[in-house]
């Protein structure tokens, strides 16, 4: 019989990952700004040029390596491809004693 856990969300929590909450967040926003560069049908070695990045840099980024790229710098990558990055922080609700980050793309 096969047995099934059932996950928290967080694949890399779910995994034991060091700062799984930031490797979450790369992974979403490294996501997005794949999509962005498929949409708009760019080359990595295109938007290796806008973004600032090398082409194996960038080509690694989007394949899940990104320890070496800040989430900060994942954001630049968002403003220079035409989207606008919003920040917003609220009070959790009382039934969690920490705060959560989550990614919203709209």
């Amino acid at each position: 019989m096969i047995e099934i856990e059932e996950s928290s969300g967080n694949v890399y929590e779910d995994l034991g990952t060091p700062n799984a909450n930031e490797m979450r967040v790369k992974s979403q926003l490294a996501a997005k700004i794949g999509e962005i560069i498929k949409a708009r049908h760019l080359t990595q070695v295109q938007a290796s040029e806008i973004l600032g990045l090398s082409q194996p840099k960038l080509s690694e980024m989007l394949r899940g390596k990104f320890r070496g790229i800040s989430e900060a710098k994942m954001m630049d990558c968002l403003l220079l491809l035409g989207r606008d990055v919003q920040i917003v922080v609220k009070s959790a609700p009382r039934s969690r004693k920490e705060g959560r980050i989550d990614v919203v793309f709209s």
